[in-house]
């Protein structure tokens, strides 16, 4: 962000606008101002960075990381591999068992993807102290650890603090707090009678950002846990302060992304992501979903693409990925699977109505080769060929060029046959 502020063009500035075909000196403009985060440790090395806000391609992030019921790092790896395969752009790893850094450090030395944490989950089993007798210099210790690691992005819970704790008691909620991060700060200052540390430490934490180049995403510990408490006084509390906290930070020259709201029901969405633009002066917005209805576990994939989708259609910049397994256990690899596609879906459509350069020619390309039934090149389209292929091979076809579903009475056939000036028959082509 310094660079951006006195016109300097660094590598990184120079790999985002050659992906997203945008000129340099106008994203340039975009970073200084913090419309655009890019999110680029110093040491991680292995990065190719993404642009993260306005005007940019929706932004696709994939939680990882081991539990106390699931300590099988190796199969964590295999989500990092299948991850980087479908190219997503992000990778947080909410690991929140045991010493978590030989994991980080083999993530970071491997993935291009930007790599982002959530020290406030690390810090019990890192520190090895119980939650009450942690002290703020302990946080800071495993925010700079993490930071000395290379991670380029870090969920701070720093708009939590004493006056939001107000709001929410006042205000009453079905789903009281469901941000485990923001959880554990309120029992840490319900039992300490403390401000949260990030709050009251904030220049202290922005200095280590800012020494390794750290984006800090400003979490969202007061978010919805359900449809109910969504928009409530809570919420829109906390956000205030995210938008003093964002000046704050950009006057450090730290850039900010905010997270947003988990659950809410369709009609709030867009109202809600122009709250956050004018509360957070246009910060790149990044969203967990949101959830659209509370009633669908094993298929909250669909209810947060759903909800992604009209968000980033609507500003959001960010998409944290839901999975299956959302609410009911770790997901496993077919779960990471059908949570990255699923929100690959909801911000490749949000792009197309956004207008984002070239985001339709490949909805285009793919009509072009369903017009010619060109199986071969609409399996290689495919967000997911592999799954299309299979599916159209699983029930073999009399006529090459068509489906099981329509056989000889293809539309796309019988049109092309008309306009070649053929005759379409049926039972005369034996």
């Amino acid at each position: 962000m310094e660079a951006a502020k006195k016109g300097i063009i660094t590598p990184e500035m120079e790999i985002v606008a050659a992906k997203e075909g945008l000129d340099v000196k106008k994203l340039i403009a975009l970073v200084a101002c913090g419309q655009v985060a890019i999110p680029a440790n110093n040491r991680h090395h292995a990065l190719s960075a993404e642009g993260v806000g306005t005007g940019l391609k929706t932004k696709v992030n994939v939680n990882l990381g081991v539990s106390g019921d699931c300590k099988d790092y190796t199969l964590e790896l295999e989500k990092v591999k299948l991850a980087l395969n479908h190219g997503v752009e992000a990778i947080m790893d909410l690991s929140n068992y045991g010493k978590t850094n030989t994991f980080r450090k083999q993530l970071i030395e491997r993935s291009p993807a930007m790599i982002g944490t959530v020290p406030m989950y690390d810090a019990i089993g890192y520190l090895e102290k119980d939650l009450r007798s942690i002290t703020p210099q302990d946080f800071m210790r495993v925010v700079r650890a993490h930071a000395e690691e290379g991670v380029d992005f870090m969920t701070i819970h720093a708009g939590i603090n004493k006056r939001t704790i107000e709001a929410f008691k006042r205000a009453g909620r079905r789903t009281n707090i469901v941000s485990r991060g923001g959880s554990l700060l309120f029992a840490w200052m319900e039992m300490t009678g403390n401000e949260n540390p990030f709050y009251e430490y904030y220049d202290d934490f922005l200095a280590i950002l800012r020494e390794f180049d750290v984006t800090i995403s400003l979490g969202d510990a007061l978010r919805p846990g359900c449809i109910d408490d969504s928009s409530d006084a809570s919420q829109l509390s906390e956000l205030i302060e995210m938008g003093h906290l964002t000046k704050r930070a950009w006057a450090k020259d730290v850039q900010v992304m905010v997270e947003g709201p988990g659950h809410m029901s369709i009609n709030e969405i867009a109202a809600n992501m122009i709250f956050q633009k004018k509360l957070c002066h246009n910060a790149p917005f990044y969203v967990l979903g949101p959830l659209v209805t509370d009633v669908a576990p094993g298929y909250d994939h669909i209810t947060a693409a759903i909800g992604g989708a009209i968000a980033a259609a609507n500003g959001a910049d960010f998409l944290c990925y839901v999975t299956p397994a959302e609410h009911l256990r770790l997901p496993d690899i077919n779960d990471v699977k059908e949570g990255i596609i699923a929100t690959k879906i909801a911000a490749h459509a949000a792009d197309i109505a956004k207008g984002i350069p070239k985001a339709r020619d490949w909805d285009n390309k793919m009509s072009d080769a369903r017009r010619k039934i060109d199986w071969d090149t609409m399996f290689e389209l495919a967000i997911d060929g592999e799954k299309a292929q299979a599916y159209y091979e699983s029930t073999p076809t009399e006529e090459k060029h068509s489906c099981s579903m329509c056989g000889k009475m293809c539309a796309m056939r019988t049109t092309n046959m008309i306009l070649e000036g053929q005759t379409v028959t049926f039972h005369s082509e034996e």
